[in-house]
C-alpha cells in the first residue's frame, strides 16, 4: 500500500505481523519485486515479518521528474527519511534493515540519522562511500544524460541477455525469472530516468565509514568476492568499522544475490535478527 503523505512510498508486507520486522531495501534502478519470493518467504518460514518497498522513483512510489529530469534533487538521506515513514505507516518503533547495493547505503543512512529506529543491519553488496578502491563499475556516464526508452519486448530480452552473460560463471543468473521480473517491473512503472535520479543522489552521497564506527546495532556485512559492481573491500572495511559486525565474503559470488547463497544469506540475517531481538529485550 502506499503512504499517504508525500512523497508516496508503496511498500508490502507479508508474514506473521507480530513477527520481527525485517525491511528489504532494493539497488538503484530495481523495484521491491527484485527479491525474489522464494527468498521472502525463506525469510517468513524463518519467523521473519519481511516488509519490502519500491524506493521513490521506481515501481508504484512518486517520481520526482518526467522523461528527461536525471536529478530529482533529493539526497540519499532523504531516502533513507523514506524507510523511516514507511516504518511510522506500519506503527513500528524500529525495524530490521537488510539493503542490497544502493539499499545497503539507504540502510547505513537510517542507521546513522536515526539510531533509534533500526534493530539490526544487514549490508549486502554495498559500500560505506566513494573510496575509488570500493568502485568497479566506472562513471556510468550513461546515467548523466536522459535514458534511451525501450519496449517492453526490448526490456524484457535485454534482461534475458544479461542474465545469460553470467553463464561463465560457476553460479549464473536464473535467465527465466530475470526476464519475468524485468517485464513485471515494465508494468509496475517503467521509467528508467528514475535511476538517473537516484544516481544523481548516490553521486552526493556524505561519506559514511567513519559514522558506522558509532553504529551499535548487530550487523551482518555479505559480499561476493567476484563482484564486478562494488569490491569486497567495502565489505571488509564496514565489518572492521561497525562494533558487532559479522562478515561474509563469498568466492563465486557476483554483484547479484544468486540463489545459490541464499541459504548462508537468510542464516546471516536470521542471526542479526535475533542478536538486535535480544538487545532490544534487554533495553
Amino acid at each position: 500500500m502506499p503512504l499517504t503523505s508525500a512523497p508516496a512510498i508503496h511498500y508490502e508486507s507479508t508474514g506473521d505481523p507480530s513477527a520481527p520486522p525485517v525491511v528489504l531495501l532494493s539497488g538503484g534502478g530495481a523495484q521491491l519485486i527484485s527479491w525474489h519470493v522464494d527468498l521472502v518467504a525463506m525469510l517468513v518460514a524463518r519467523g521473519i515479518r519481511v516488509i519490502r518497498m519500491d524506493n521513490r522513483d521506481v515501481g508504484l512510489s512518486a517520481r520526482f521528474g518526467g522523461e528527461d529530469d536525471i536529478d530529482g534533487g533529493y539526497g540519499l538521506g532523504d531516502m533513507g527519511d523514506d524507510v523511516v515513514r514507511v516504518l511510522d505507516a506500519l506503527g513500528l518503533e524500529s525495524a530490521h534493515l537488510v539493503g542490497h547495493s544502493m539499499g545497503g547505503m539507504m540502510a547505513q543512512m537510517v542507521a546513522i540519522d536515526h539510531p533509534a529506529r533500526v534493530r539490526s543491519l544487514g549490508l549486502l553488496s554495498t559500500i560505506p562511500g566513494r573510496d575509488p578502491r570500493y568502485i568497479l563499475h566506472g562513471e556510468r556516464p550513461e546515467l548523466l544524460v536522459a535514458p534511451q526508452r525501450f519496449s517492453r519486448d526490448e526490456v524484457v530480452a535485454g534482461a534475458a541477455a544479461f542474465a545469460a552473460s553470467t553463464a561463465g560463471h560457476r553460479y549464473p543468473l536464473d535467465v527465466e525469472w530475470n526476464a519475468w521480473a524485468a517485464g513485471e517491473a515494465f508494468d509496475r512503472g517503467y521509467a528508467p530516468e528514475g535511476f538517473s535520479r537516484q544516481w544523481a543522489a548516490l553521486l552526493r552521497a556524505p561519506e559514511r565509514l567513519e559514522a558506522l564506527r558509532s553504529v551499535t546495532v548487530p550487523a551482518f556485512v555479505f559480499h561476493g568476492r567476484d563482484d564486478d559492481v562494488l569490491h569486497w573491500s567495502s565489505a571488509v572495511d564496514m565489518a572492521e568499522a561497525l562494533p558487532r559486525a559479522e562478515l561474509q565474503v563469498h568466492p563465486d559470488l557476483g554483484h547479484y544475490l544468486n540463489a545459490e547463497f541464499w541459504p548462508a544469506l537468510v542464516d546471516g540475517i536470521v542471526r542479526a535478527v535475533a542478536a538486535g531481538e535480544a538487545l532490544r529485550a534487554d533495553a
